[in-house]
C-alpha cells in the first residue's frame, strides 16, 4: 500500500492510523451504541467550549462540510425581519456574504483589508448607528490568511448591544481556546475535519439553547433547518436523514486523541511548535510571510511568492506533491501567496522534512534563495 502524502493543509488533512482504523466497520445508524456514541459526541463538543446543557447551550451535528453548517446557521437562526451585520477580513467572510444574499437577508458588511484584524471600535459604532441589525457575524480564525480576529472582545459587545453573535470557527475549534459564555457566542460553527483531526462528513453548531428555540419553524430550508436538526438528535437520538456513520466513528476516535494530547491546550502546543518550526524554516529559505505576526495564528500561515521569474506555483506545487507534500494555494484577492498548514496529525520532524523537500525543488526549479522582498 502507498504511503500516505503528508497534508500540509487546513483540511481535510492528515489524520492519524487509528482514526483511518475507526472507519473499518459498520454500524447501524438505529443501533443503541451509535445512538449513545452521537450523544457523547455532542456532549464532548460542548465541553470542548467550555459549556454544558446545564449552562444553556446545545450540541447539533450537520451532514456535510463547514460550509453547510454555516448555511444551516445563517439560514435558519435570522428571521424574515432580521439583519445581518457581516465582518469581513477575508474568503470566508465573503462566502457568508453570498448566502445572506441568495436568502434575500437585510446586510450590512464590515470589511478590512486581508491582513488586518476586525476592529472592535467599528463594530460598536455600527452597532449604535444602526439599531435594526440583529445578528453580527464574524470569522474566528480566517483559512485566507490564518489571521486570528478578535471574538472575545466583539462577543460581549455584541451581547450588550442585545444581538446576536454568530462565529464561524471552522478553523480553530479544539486547537485555540474559546469559551462560549464568557465570550458570548450564541452560536459556533465548526467541522470534523479540522483542529479535531477527524474526517470530512459533517459540521457541528454549538448553540445557546434560548437562541436555537427561536429558530423553529423559520428555517429556509428542509435539509439545513437547524432546530429540526436538534430535535431530532434530542427526540431519539437520530439523525433525521441519513447519518455519516463511518465519519462519526473516526470522530469519536479522534476526540478519544485529542483528549490523550491534552486537549485544546495540548493540541494547540504542537501546533504552535509547527507554526514556529515552518516560519522559521521559510524565512531562512526567504519566504516572506503575509502577515505581521501579532495577528498570525498557529492554524495556516501564508507567504509571499519568491519575487524571482522562475517561480510558478502550479510547477512548485506539483513537485512538492511528488515528494509526498501537499500545500494549499493562495485565497487572497490582491496579493499573490501560497498557504501551509500547520494542523492535522503533524510534528515539527514532519516539519523539517517539508522545508527540505522545498529547498530541493526550489533548486530544482532553479529559483533563487533568498528571494527578493515583494511590493507591499
Amino acid at each position: 500500500m502507498a504511503k500516505d502524502k503528508l497534508l500540509f493543509t487546513p483540511g481535510p488533512l492528515t489524520t492519524s492510523r487509528t482514526v483511518k482504523e475507526a472507519m473499518l466497520h459498520d454500524v447501524g445508524s438505529r443501533d443503541d451504541e451509535f445512538i449513545a456514541m452521537v450523544r457523547d459526541i455532542r456532549r464532548q463538543l460542548l465541553e470542548l467550549g467550555g459549556v454544558s446543557q446545564t449552562s444553556g447551550y446545545e450540541a447539533v451535528l450537520v451532514q456535510g462540510s463547514g460550509t453547510f453548517g454555516v448555511e444551516s446557521v445563517l439560514s435558519s437562526a435570522i428571521p424574515a425581519d432580521g439583519k445581518a451585520l457581516i465582518l469581513v477580513n477575508g474568503a470566508y467572510g465573503e462566502r457568508m456574504v453570498q448566502m445572506t444574499a441568495r436568502y434575500g437577508i437585510a446586510t450590512e458588511v464590515l470589511r478590512w483589508a486581508e491582513n488586518e484584524v476586525t476592529d472592535p471600535s467599528a463594530v460598536e459604532a455600527k452597532l449604535k448607528a444602526d439599531s435594526s441589525i440583529t445578528h453580527v457575524i464574524i470569522v474566528h480564525c480566517e483559512t485566507t490568511t490564518g489571521i486570528m480576529n478578535p471574538v472575545e472582545t466583539i462577543g460581549p459587545m455584541v451581547q450588550a448591544a442585545g444581538k446576536t453573535f454568530i462565529v464561524d470557527a471552522m478553523s480553530s475549534f479544539g486547537a485555540i481556546p474559546l469559551n462560549l459564555a464568557e465570550a458570548g457566542v450564541d452560536y459556533l460553527i465548526s467541522s470534523a475535519n479540522k483542529c479535531i483531526e477527524g474526517v470530512p462528513g459533517f459540521s457541528f453548531v454549538l448553540a445557546r439553547k434560548s437562541k436555537l428555540d427561536t429558530c423553529k419553524g423559520q428555517a429556509r430550508t428542509l435539509s439545513l433547518d437547524l432546530h429540526a436538526q436538534w430535535a431530532g438528535l434530542e427526540g431519539n437520538g437520530q439523525f433525521r436523514y441519513t447519518p455519516p456513520t463511518h465519519t462519526l466513528l473516526a470522530f469519536a476516535q479522534a476526540l478519544k486523541e485529542l483528549a490523550d494530547e491534552g486537549g485544546v491546550k495540548g493540541r494547540g502546543a504542537r501546533y504552535l511548535a509547527n507554526h514556529n518550526a515552518l516560519k522559521a524554516g521559510m524565512q531562512k529559505l526567504g519566504f516572506i510571510p503575509y502577515l505581521a505576526p501579532e495577528v498570525q495564528s498557529y492554524i495556516i500561515t501564508a507567504f509571499h511568492y519568491p519575487g524571482d521569474a522562475n517561480f510558478h506555483f502550479e510547477e512548485f506545487y506539483r513537485r512538492l506533491s511528488q515528494r509526498g507534500m501537499v500545500i494549499y494555494p493562495g485565497k487572497l484577492g490582491h496579493v499573490d501567496c501560497f498557504r501551509m498548514g500547520n494542523i492535522g496529525r503533524m510534528q515539527p520532524a514532519d516539519i523539517a522534512a517539508l522545508l527540505v523537500a522545498l529547498e530541493g525543488v526550489l533548486k530544482e526549479m532553479s529559483v533563487a534563495i533568498p528571494v527578493a522582498k515583494p511590493k507591499r
